[in-house]
């Protein structure tokens, strides 16, 4: 008796230590073993390039280096190109691809309207982004630019769903501001979340949604189901926070977090998904790392090896365990 209950606290507290693990492993060791890379857009003294560097933080690269604003990159996914938007076109920011490596940059839009927020499509052949007119509304066009048309008007920050039945974006139509979700083809319009509402991204297995709002003044990262049920606040340090995208697997997010409330200086950081490990990616002491995405290359070893490993190690010191 006294040898069955030792075994039952033991297996508590290995079940206890695994739980807390789990997460800070996955933080320290499971990025490490990904192919994946975040693209993100980063501001020094002058002006803000597009910038790529590996899942843990290390090997920043800058890949568009002009001289003229840079922003809000998207990989696509294949991980072969990334959409942004540049201001190189006579100060009005449009739409440009390049390859993964910086290479072969190629101006999709053009005209006296700005184009912005760019996704693209989950099999890699559309680009939906955001024109900013009197009334901002959603386009849609051809991953090389071509067939362009209206999809969504009095909208802004499209998002599409991993299997490219859905997209989420972010309105203000009749003063019932918000974010929607709606078909790609157009139909089946739904206010999924009342507020101010932004930069909403779905996860993996597209059965939530990521975005951020602020909550007495300060932005913070909310996740909630597609549907607009169990809403949840994962951010907490009086900071403001940012623009979330999911990790391939959807088990983490990287984010940005400002310095201070003054919107100065930004890094960005990761969490798992229930909020409850953080780690600063970037390292920047001055400047802003601003709206990350992470690429959708699968990953080369399971991120789980790790826990399973402990697990392993742990059954040997008391092989009853079940």
């Amino acid at each position: 008796e006294g040898k069955m209950r030792f075994e039952r606290t033991l297996v508590s507290f290995i079940g206890l230590t695994v739980m807390l693990l789990s997460g800070e492993l996955w933080l320290r060791h499971g990025l490490a073993a990904q192919k994946s890379q975040i693209v993100f857009a980063h501001m020094g003294f002058d002006n803000f390039e597009i910038y790529v560097m590996d899942a843990d933080g290390g090997n920043r690269v800058n890949l568009s280096n002009h001289p003229l604003h840079d922003m809000e990159p998207d990989w696509s996914p294949d991980g072969t190109k990334i959409a942004f938007i540049s201001e190189r076109n006579e100060g009005v920011y449009q739409i440009y691809v390049m390859d993964a490596d910086g290479t072969n940059q190629i101006r999709l839009t053009d005209g006296p309207r700005e184009k912005r927020e760019p996704d693209w499509s989950p099999d890699g052949s559309k680009i939906a982004f955001t024109v900013y007119e009197a009334l901002a509304h959603i386009d849609v066009m051809d991953a090389d630019g071509a067939n362009r048309r209206r999809f969504e008007d009095e909208a802004s920050d499209p998002s599409w769903s991993p299997d490219g039945q859905q997209m989420a974006f972010v309105s203000w139509r009749e003063n019932n501001s918000g974010i929607y979700v709606i078909g790609a083809d157009g139909q089946g319009l739904e206010r999924v979340a009342h507020g101010d509402g932004h930069s909403p991204s779905f996860s993996p297995d597209g059965r939530r949604i990521a975005f951020y709002e602020s909550d007495i003044g300060i932005r913070h990262i909310y996740v909630m189901d597609t549907d607009g049920n169990n809403r949840t606040r994962l951010t907490r340090n009086q900071r403001h926070h940012s623009h979330p995208t999911w990790s391939p697997d959807g088990r983490t997010m990287a984010y940005m977090v400002y310095k201070d409330l003054w919107f100065a200086d930004a890094t960005i950081h990761l969490m798992t998904a229930d909020g409850k490990h953080l780690k600063q990616l970037s390292k920047v002491r001055e400047g802003i790392d601003y709206q990350p995405d992470f690429n959708r290359v699968p990953l080369a070893v399971s991120p789980t090896s790790k826990t399973a490993t402990i697990w392993g190690r742990l059954k040997k010191l008391a092989p009853n365990l079940r």
